[in-house]
Parts: structure tokens; sequence; C-alpha cells
């Protein structure tokens, strides 16, 4: 006979069910089905006594939007049971996010490792902006982890990279990411806006801090910009202390429209895994197509670590058609459906031409050292159906 359940006893419910409920309390202001806006800049105080304890007994209270606001809270605490972390931090961007961890987990003389297929900008903050403050950067390629281990130092703080990467959506084995960091006493933070949570949760694998670029699939509507870190308190609230000095806060209104968004990512990145496994599958036939990257090609290098630790491969897909830079232009302009644009995530598939984007002031020769060639595109796919964004792109490589 099965025991009976107590009707108090918890639940545990799936990540699709979190992603609606999660960090809300069940009765909300003026009985709202939604999180409030708190459109605020300051919260008063009652009398003095409420002063004194809120700043001398600890009293929980806001003050001032800088250091908190309840749509921000909310928003946090969802993003924080979604990723399976004791806490969370947003920001203005995900590169506040990753400019303001940097910063404090390092001090003057302290050494950081990179691998070089980290975002454009991040490499670039490391590389040039923390030299003011007497922070050395060693960068090392995507998995050559001989050459990751060799890079740390006595003085070594943490090794950053993504997973997957951009463009060619490289993975990283978090495993033996974590097995090195914890041998060498050093952190581990992973850049895991590619997969999100549904896709990937580097936390149980034992790395000790996730950033997610919020922007993107976790918002999924190509209306805001937002960043966060999760991780153990330990490290958070040190990056929370940074954060108030620093100013990125995220807007009480976009907080709303993340938590908005957050409840619908589960269906938006299954959807878009399936999308793009299948169009990556059928470019690997296309006769004009000359290589397609996606994880979950069995043709991906990291396809075995991929298919291990990845729920999906997620919603880009990387590749190169034939011919020349002229070709890729026509290509471009001859599509109706997918918009030309740099960012990923959003319900609107998006591609991107690397060289004439992001790489549009690099010499040719420096370009194709760094791999982006004339001829390389990042497809971003949204959750239109899979033949109509099949039937676009093929009527776009007639031209190339």
């Amino acid at each position: 006979m099965s025991k009976r359940k107590s009707c108090r006893e918890p639940f545990i419910v799936s990540l699709s069910t979190r992603a609606v409920h999660a960090g809300e309390e069940r009765r909300k202001f003026a009985d709202s089905i939604t999180t409030p806006i708190c459109q605020t800049s300051t919260f008063t105080f009652k009398d003095s006594r409420e002063i004194e304890d809120y700043t001398r007994r600890g009293m929980t209270h806001y003050e001032y939007g800088r250091y908190g606001n309840p749509t921000a809270t909310i928003a946090e605490k969802r993003l924080a049971d979604l990723e399976g972390a004791e806490d969370c931090v947003v920001f203005s961007s995900g590169m506040s996010a990753i400019t303001t961890t940097i910063l404090s987990l390092v001090q003057s003389g302290d050494h950081i490792v990179i691998t070089d297929d980290s975002y454009k900008k991040t490499l670039e903050f490391c590389r040039s902006y923390l030299k003011q403050f007497a922070i050395q950067c060693t960068i090392v390629s995507f998995g050559d982890y001989a050459a990751l281990e060799r890079a740390i130092r006595p003085n070594t703080r943490f090794i950053f990279s993504e997973s997957p990467t951009n463009p060619y959506l490289n993975i990283f084995d978090l495993e033996r990411l974590r097995e090195i960091g914890r041998r060498h006493k050093v952190l581990t933070l992973i850049d895991s806006t590619f997969a999100t949570p549904y896709n990937q949760r580097p936390l149980e694998f034992g790395i000790d801090l996730v950033l997610q670029s919020c922007t993107k699939y976790l918002a999924g509507h190509n209306d805001i910009l937002a960043g966060a870190v999760l991780g153990r308190k330990a490290l958070t609230e040190k990056i929370r202390d940074l954060h108030k000095s620093m100013g990125g806060t995220i807007d009480p209104h976009c907080c709303y429209l993340l938590l908005r968004g957050l409840k619908t990512f589960p269906l938006r990145v299954a959807r878009q895994n399936e999308t793009a496994l299948e169009i990556a599958r059928w470019l690997e036939t296309y006769p004009k197509i000359k290589r397609v990257y996606y994880p979950f090609l069995p043709s991906h290098p990291h396809y075995k670590v991929a298919t291990t630790q990845m729920r999906g491969g997620g919603g880009v897909v990387t590749f190169e058609t034939k011919g020349t830079m002229s070709g890729a232009k026509r290509f471009l302009d001859a599509l109706k459906l997918c918009f030309i644009g740099p960012s990923l995530g959003g319900v609107e598939t998006l591609i991107t031409h690397p060289a004439l984007v992001s790489y549009y002031n690099y010499s040719r020769k420096a370009r194709y050292d760094l791999g982006i060639t004339d001829t390389l595109f990042r497809l971003a796919v949204g959750i239109e159906d899979a033949d109509d964004i099949m039937a676009d792109l093929e009527r776009a490589l007639r031209c190339v």
C-alpha cells in the first residue's frame, strides 16, 4: 500500500512550469497574474524607526533603484531557479555582466586565462583594458586543454570560456574544465548564452559561475538588453557589491519583459533546436554549401561532447557557401524571410555575415587567420516554420 502524500508536501515541477512561476509569490499586488512593473528610482520610509530598522537591524526594504528593485528581484529568483544557482545578479546588458564579474574577481597583479573563441568584445576587454589595472591575460586556443593547463600561473584567478562558442559552435568539455580548475584551485566561468539552461546547465558539472546574455534566448523577442551572472552566493555577492558601484542597472520594464520572455523560453528553444537541426542536415546535402557547423551533426568536431552534456544543439547554424565574397553578398540580398542582423535567440530568424559586420575593419588575412572567411554565415533560427526558412535559403542560394 503506497504511502499517502500530505497536501502540504512540496512538489517538484518541470523546467517549463518553473519558467512560468519560479520566483513569484502566488498572490501579487492588486491580484495581478503577472509580476507588476515597479517603475521607480527611489523607495521611501514611513518614519525614522523604519529607517533604523533597515540601516541598523537589517530589515528587508528597498532603498534606491541602483541597489535593487522588486521586479528585478523576481527576475533574479527565476533565473537562479532555472539555472540551478544559489543566486543571480541581473545587469543592463550581457557585456555589463561580463565586465563587472571579471573586475570583481581580480585585483592588480592577478592573471586570467581565456579561450580564443570567446566573444570579440570580451577578448578585447581582457586583452586591452585589464592592462590598465596591471592584470595579465593569457589567450589559449579553444580545445587545447594541455595549453590551458600550461597557461595557469600561481596568480591565476579564473579560466573563462564560452560554450557553445561563436561562430563555430565549439563545445567545451565541462567536466574536464571543472577538473582542471579544481586541481589548480582557480575559478571556472562559462558564458552559456548560446545554450541557455534548457540545453546546458554548467553549474551541475561543477562550473563556478555561469553568464547569460538574457537579450538572446531568455528574453527571446529582440526587444531588450539584459545580462546575468549566476552561481554560489559567496561569489555573486562580491559581484553584486561592485555592480552597485558600476551602475549597470537593468530597468524595471526590461525585467518585466524578461520575465514575460522566460515564461515561453523552453517552448521556443525546443522549437529552435528542432528547426536548426533540420536546417543543418538539409544544408549539408545542398550542393552550394561548402561546410556546416552544428553541434548535433556527427560532422561537428565536438559532436560527442555536445550530445553528452547538452539537451539540444541550440538555434544557431553556421555554414560556408561555395564561391566568393560577391556571391555571398548576392545571397544576403536575395533573402526575403530571414532578416540580416547581428543578434540571435529571438522569434525572428536572423542571419549575419561576420566578414561584413563584426570584422569589417580587419584585413582579409587577419580575418582568415581567425577563421572568418568571405563566405561564412551564422543563421539564428526563430520560431517560423522550418520549411519556410529553408525555402528562403534555397531561393537565395541560387544566386551564389
